[in-house]
């Protein structure tokens, strides 16, 4: 299995094969890495699939503090722990991310379907590239950000799309408020360019959008993203905030915001409206 996903892929499945292992075995995090040159933070890190073992002796050691003794089975795990090593595609942005993003954006790919939301902009999987742009420009002086950092924070947002368009690509249903819609970001040329675009990915067989328009009923407060991998990994909620991105693949949280994008596509506009709607918000610019 783990040949058939990129490296963030198959690093999300070493950490999760090794946390099953620490599991059945008893340990806690801090008796793991009693003897090894991590900390138990690494190895939480490990665990969640943002990080892999630099050093093979501490993998070796933990495995066999978990009982694996079997010396093809070590070979295997080291094999797949030097392989999540090599260089992505990301590892030229990682400094200039926000914390939690580079391992997020290095599994979008590695999905078999997404569900996300966002109340108040075009999602970064669907937005132009002038749209992506103009909000970096208007975020400029409050975050102090600087030309370089948008340039890259541009470029990843349209390299992470990608897994769209590819053959095979990623499933995806995706709830936009109706204040993103209409959130006039960059000018008239850049929105009507921007509603194209959705009107495209929209029409799209693995593609599901339906806007949340202005009235009662339940809507998120905070945008967010549920990702599922299928077995045997679990699925993984994403949640942007003002310090970086925050994931979380506990059960308890995953079904959470499940329930809060159901109760949110069954109050949106049918996703045969979308069309419409977006032809409607052209008319009025």
């Amino acid at each position: 299995m783990a040949a058939k996903r990129g490296r963030t892929g198959q690093r999300l499945e070493l950490g999760l094969q090794l946390r099953q292992l620490r599991e059945e075995c008893g340990l806690t995090r801090k008796q793991a890495v009693q003897g090894l040159r991590i900390s138990e933070a690494s190895l939480l890190r490990i665990e969640n699939g943002a990080l892999n073992f630099r050093n093979v002796g501490d993998l070796r050691k933990a495995l066999t503090k978990y009982g694996v003794t079997d010396e093809e089975v070590v070979d295997s795990f080291v094999a797949l722990n030097r392989e999540t090593s090599r260089q992505d595609w990301l590892t030229q942005y990682r400094g200039q991310m926000k914390p939690g993003m580079p391992a997020f954006v290095g599994l979008e790919p590695e999905a078999k379907s997404m569900r996300i939301y966002h109340p108040t902009l075009v999602y970064g999987l669907l937005q132009t590239q002038r749209y992506a742009q103009a909000i970096h420009d208007l975020n400029k002086p409050v975050e102090e950000t600087t030309s370089e950092f948008i340039r890259s924070a541009v470029e990843v947002r349209m390299r992470r799309q990608e897994c769209l368009t590819r053959e095979n690509p990623v499933e995806l249903r995706a709830i936009l408020g109706e204040a993103a819609l209409r959130y006039p970001v960059g000018g008239a040329e850049v929105m009507r360019e921007q509603y194209e675009k959705l009107a495209k990915m929209a029409s799209l067989e693995h593609i599901t959008l339906q806007v949340l328009p202005f009235q009662n009923g339940y809507r998120s407060t905070s945008d967010f993203a549920i990702l599922d991998f299928g077995d045997p990994l679990p699925a993984r909620v994403q949640i942007d905030s003002w310090s970086g991105a925050l994931t979380s693949d506990k059960r308890r949280e995953v079904d959470r915001f499940t329930r809060r994008f159901d109760s949110m596509a069954a109050s949106a506009e049918p996703p045969e409206r979308t069309q419409e709607f977006l032809a409607q918000l052209q008319r009025e610019l």
